[in-house]
């Protein structure tokens, strides 16, 4: 039979990232393309003994249908940790609790965004986001990404010249590049939105874990005009397999996405909603931060030592601040895909940077590298199969 799809469905893309993950379990292979949390870092005997109770004690509750909103406990205990914690107003703001920050992004593009409609997003941006934008008919316009945050003028002239009806952006440790939007592009951001009328889709599924440097507040906590819809996730912080993440938005808001939810999936887990609220009432969450904190900026200082020590000194990066992910850019103007895939053939996953542009024909010079799965060996070994490879590949005389 011959299908017609949907015209949505047709331009949809696969993800490069999760093609290469499949080349992780080969013999041998150390990848850095992955961008989860280890999983010796899941608190799985907190986890179990939680479930475990929860059977006995409410089993109705968690095998029944839930509300489309979330688990009312879990959904006050959540909001009463991001006024602590992000200074969030819930008199102007409401919450909703979805599965995983994926749905976040779909939900969000669903309620905003009509067929040719134009989103504008980052320049590298998250393929994850990107993709569920373009599912709904988005033209994607990326804003060239800076060591602050993306270039304000490029923005402005998108909002004042494409009609934009949305920007993206990861405001901390940004995937892929890990660059923090400072405070002051985030207020500009702010404000060159208010003046469009742009929404903005905040997206912060890693600052909880910063390693370094100072908190800065989300561009929600001052959004006093309802144009911030903010998502953040557990699947960075307790598992991603739970899959529980969350919107916060303007009150006026609230039915319209409670209608899109019940049509998605009607609600998300009870039971994994009720182990991240045991884990905000009743166990010591923020312990629990300090603890992967404490893994993962070990592993951040190992790679970028490794790095700092093995590289070709052409190739230009930051040291993370936060996050899982380190951005190495070879010199302007070359491709990293011929690298990364003769990386691959020396038992090394990279990311090549093309895979986050809103148009992956383009060639990009940056790698992604993640350090959150690998361990400290892996780390060493594989960083210094990419320095060899980097010192061959730029030390190569030129074609003439």
């Amino acid at each position: 039979m011959t299908y017609e799809l949907a015209r949505r469905v047709a331009g949809a893309r696969g993800s490069i990232i999760r093609d290469l993950l499949k080349l992780a379990s080969e013999p041998g292979m150390i990848s850095f393309g992955g961008g989860a949390p280890e999983p010796a870092a899941y608190p799985v005997d907190l986890i179990a003994d939680i479930t475990a109770r929860a059977f006995l004690e409410q089993p109705k509750t968690l095998l029944a249908y839930g509300i489309s909103e979330g688990y009312p406990p879990f959904v006050n205990s959540l909001k009463s940790y991001l006024e602590k914690t992000e200074g969030f107003d819930f008199s102007e703001n409401e919450l909703l609790i979805l599965s995983g920050g994926q749905q976040c992004a779909d939900i969000t593009a669903k309620m905003f965004v009509n067929e040719g409609d134009t989103i504008a997003v980052e320049r590298p941006s998250f393929v994850g986001c990107m993709n569920a934008f373009r599912s709904y008919g988005a033209k994607l316009v990326d804003i060239p990404l800076e060591d602050d945050g993306v270039n304000l003028d490029k923005l402005e002239e998108a909002f004042r010249t494409q009609n934009v009806r949305l920007f993206y952006l990861i405001s901390t440790f940004q995937n892929p590049s890990g660059v923090t939007t400072s405070d002051k592009k985030r207020k500009a951001i702010y404000e060159l939105a208010k003046h469009y009328n742009v929404i903005i889709f905040e997206d912060n599924p890693y600052g909880e874990l910063r390693y370094s440097g100072q908190k800065i507040p989300a561009i929600k906590s001052y959004d006093e005009a309802g144009l911030v819809v903010y998502t953040g996730s557990f699947s960075k912080t307790l598992a991603p397999g739970m899959r529980v993440g969350f919107l916060v938005y303007n009150k006026a808001l609230h039915q319209q996405f409670k209608i899109l939810k019940q049509g998605m999936d009607v609600h998300s887990s009870t039971l994994y909603q009720l182990v991240c609220h045991e884990f905000l009432t009743q166990h010591d969450y923020p312990g629990h931060l300090k603890q992967l904190i404490a893994r993962y900026s070990v592993k951040a200082d190992k790679m970028a030592a490794m790095m700092d020590k093995y590289f070709h000194p052409s190739i230009t990066w930051r040291k993370p601040e936060g996050g899982f992910f380190i951005m190495a850019f070879l010199p302007e103007g070359m491709d990293s895909l011929p690298f990364v895939q003769e990386a691959i053939r020396r038992k090394v996953i990279t990311v090549p940077g093309y895979a986050f542009l809103a148009d992956s024909s383009q060639t990009s010079n940056g790698i992604r590298l993640n350090f959150s799965l690998p361990d400290m060996d892996q780390i060493e070994r594989g960083i210094k199969i990419l320095g060899e490879l980097s010192h061959e590949w730029l030390c190569q005389p030129k074609a003439v």
